[in-house]
Parts: structure tokens; sequence; C-alpha cells
């Protein structure tokens, strides 16, 4: 669970299930080598990959190479299934800034093997979020800038508008595959410029309208972690 503020108090982050999007900006699945899918392409990353704004991103062993992705998160607020595009904005309660971390050795590894990428996607503190979510009400996610940057350096730079799949398509495509329940994060889909994450590396994110938050990155068994 993670607690963000929200509004004029907090809200607790209990997803079942974070849906997180592949190639939905069409220059990163160029940088990735891949063609721009003709629909959805999406993956699960487990709840207990979350954390929030204060805790590290931890680099495991077992990977050699782990990247950063910035994207925005869609919290669901209704339970949804079988919900036409046209609908799907009913269904949202909020957004916040979500970093896709991956294991991106493993990810190619389990790729030219034909496996899922559970594993490359789902380590501990894979999944941080934050700084706060904002109601859907007060934000029009149609156009904001998205960014990233590592130690002061600018890595990632991009604009919701962008997205191939916009949130009511996304909406309308996972919840006719499986049912979204209140709290459930979807996970649109990172702008081009993914790069590698290093021990004692800070990491800012942000989202026009959201704001930025901020990570410290820590190799697993770091004295600080």
């Amino acid at each position: 669970m993670v607690r963000l503020p929200y509004m004029d108090g907090f809200y607790e982050l209990r997803p079942s299930k974070i849906v997180a999007l592949a190639k939905n900006y069409a220059e990163h699945a160029k940088e990735m080598e891949s063609d721009v899918p003709e629909r959805p392409v999406f993956f699960l990353k487990p709840p207990s990959a979350l954390i929030g704004p204060g805790e590290p991103i931890i680099l495991p062993r077992m990977s050699k190479r782990v990247d950063h992705e910035v994207e925005l998160a869609v919290i669901i607020g209704r339970r949804a299934r079988r919900v036409p595009r046209e609908k799907a904005m009913d269904y949202v309660l909020g957004y916040t800034i979500l970093l896709d971390i991956t294991a991106r050795d493993l990810q190619a590894e389990a790729r030219e093997r034909g496996l899922p990428w559970s594993m490359a996607k789902g380590f501990d503190t894979f999944a941080p979020v934050g700084p706060r979510v904002v109601d859907k009400r007060e934000l029009n996610i149609e156009d904001l800038e998205i960014g990233l940057k590592v130690n002061g350096q600018l890595r990632q730079l991009g604009r919701t508008s962008e997205m191939v799949f916009k949130v009511p398509e996304l909406i309308e495509y996972i919840s006719s595959v499986m049912t979204l329940e209140p709290g459930d994060i979807i996970a649109t889909g990172t702008p081009a410029g993914v790069g590698p994450l290093r021990h004692g590396d800070r990491v800012e994110a942000w989202i026009e309208g959201i704001g930025r938050v901020e990570f410290d990155v820590l190799a697993e068994g770091s004295i600080l972690c």
C-alpha cells in the first residue's frame, strides 16, 4: 500500500493489479526496435512492486541492466467490465506518475526465449508512484508534458498526446479481457529515451499538472538499503 495526497486528504493505493502498456508511444517502440502494435499490448506488474516518495528503487543482483520508464498512471474508481470507450472516463478516479522500472537484460532474455516478462517487470520497488493523486475533474490529460531526468540530465521528454492508444481505448480494451477493480492502476506507456539506472542515481520524473517526484537508486545489499 502507498498513501498519496489526494484532494484535501489522502488516497491509499491498494490495487488488485497494475496493468502496464507496452509500445504505446511510437518513438519508444522504434527505440526498442519494434513495430507499433495494431491493438494495445499490455502486461501485469505486481502490487508488491509499489513504492512511494521517500523510498528507494533497489537494483536487484539478478540484473545487470535496469532501466527507467516514466508513465501517466490512471487510477480506476469504479468496477469496470466491458466498458465502451464512450463511457470509459466515468470509471476513472484520477491520475499519478508511475515509473515502470524494468530489468532490461532479463526482459531481452525472456523475449528471445518466448517467455513472459513477469520477472523483468516485477521486482520489489519496480513501480514507484507519486507525488500525489490528481482528481480526474481537475486535469485534462490529452496533451501534457511528461519527462524524466537522472542526476539532472534529461533522459525522457514527450507529451501524452503522443500515445498510440488513448485512455478511453485502453479502458475499453483491457476491461474486455479482465475486470478492473477500484484502485487498479493502468500505466499508459512511456515516451522514448529509456535508459539505465545505477547505484547512487537520483531520478526525477514529472507530468504537467501532477507535479514532480524523486527517487534514489540503490544497489541491493548496499549499506543504505
